[in-house]
């Protein structure tokens, strides 16, 4: 590995991790040195990164010594004892986690949207929450040109946002169904094959998840609306990767359907497809492995003058986790 910054990722061996380690391959990234990092379990095994063979390292203060960017991908409670840490030994952390995401003094970005909130950054960046991105994604041009007022959004997840588990609680009910077998949930609550649940995250008092609460506060923060009235709900499909939402928003000023197109369309990051009598609009499996978020289905809301639907996909490994946080390292390094 030539010229170039050192870069850590921790977390290497999980499905975002791993995702990482291709987006930065994919997208050239300069790395002199790459360390990977994860759990004690995964300590010795090794990671493939531009043909190379990496040994997994524990995570301890020394071993980050020398390192620029760190690209953490563990747990909340692993993050926020990790990525001080890793600050203090001299990088500048990036996190996808929700440890710092709504701390005041730790930037929650989305490059497309509020590149500039990278500048004030004191060791750590935030990486959104990945449904948190894909919702508000085609919010930023809407908003920019009218004002949003409200937005009501309702998210499909694939299992494939619970992790490795979830992908694996899929494919083994599946499985389980096509031999006639009992389907048994191993990660989620109830079982997923064929099903829906509507609960992602533990429920707070007033019945809204954890999930639910992400969307609310992190948008608010990104779009710098803190009093944007948003109601959400997040519902786990069992679709494994992309992540779909379908959002009702209220302008103050009224935008029609193709004026809507028009400005997503020229948004960076945004792809407009949507040509319904033709049977074109997203889907998971035509977004899977997209780095763009695809947006259809955008008409006039017919119960407000001001209001527009529309739905959008994105692959939260991707642009919901794994290419945010490379795009981020990619500001970093242009600051």
């Amino acid at each position: 590995m030539a010229s170039g910054v050192t870069i850590a990722v921790v977390g290497a061996t999980g499905a975002a991790g791993q995702t990482t380690l291709k987006i930065l391959e994919e997208r050239k990234f300069p790395v002199r040195e790459l360390r990977a990092f994860a759990s004690e379990r995964s300590v010795g095994k090794t990671v493939s990164f531009r043909g190379e063979d990496i040994r997994v390292a524990r995570v301890e203060p020394a071993a980050f010594k020398g390192v620029e960017i760190a690209i953490c991908s563990a747990g909340t409670a692993q993050a926020k004892e990790y990525a001080p840490m890793i600050a203090r030994a001299g990088a500048v952390v990036v996190d996808k986690s929700n440890a710092w995401r709504m701390d005041p003094k730790v930037p929650l970005v989305v490059p497309e949207i509020n590149p500039h909130a990278v500048r004030t950054h004191r060791g750590i960046v935030a990486s959104p929450n990945c449904t948190t991105i894909v919702a508000v994604m085609p919010l930023k041009p809407l908003h920019d040109a009218a004002r949003i007022r409200r937005v009501v959004a309702t998210s499909y997840q694939s299992v494939s946002g619970a992790g490795v588990n979830g992908i694996d609680d899929l494919r083994q009910q599946a499985l389980a169904w096509a031999r006639g077998e009992a389907m048994v949930p191993r990660h989620f609550a109830h079982r997923i094959a064929f099903n829906l649940i509507p609960a992602i995250d533990a429920f707070a008092p007033d019945g809204y998840t954890g999930e639910e609460w992400k969307l609310i506060n992190e948008t608010r923060k990104i779009l710098e609306a803190p009093d944007l009235m948003i109601s959400p709900t997040t519902v786990r499909v069992p679709v494994f990767t992309c992540h779909s939402v379908a959002v009702n928003v209220e302008t103050e000023e009224k935008i029609t359907a193709a004026r809507a197109r028009e400005l997503l369309g020229r948004f960076p990051g945004l792809k407009v497809w949507d040509e319904p009598a033709q049977g074109r609009y997203p889907m998971p499996v035509d977004v899977e492995g997209q780095d763009d978020c695809w947006v259809g289905r955008v008409r006039e809301d017919l119960s407000h003058p001001r209001a527009l639907n529309f739905w959008v996909v994105g692959d939260q490994l991707r642009k919901g986790a794994a290419t945010n946080a490379v795009q981020i390292a990619e500001l970093l390094l242009a600051t």
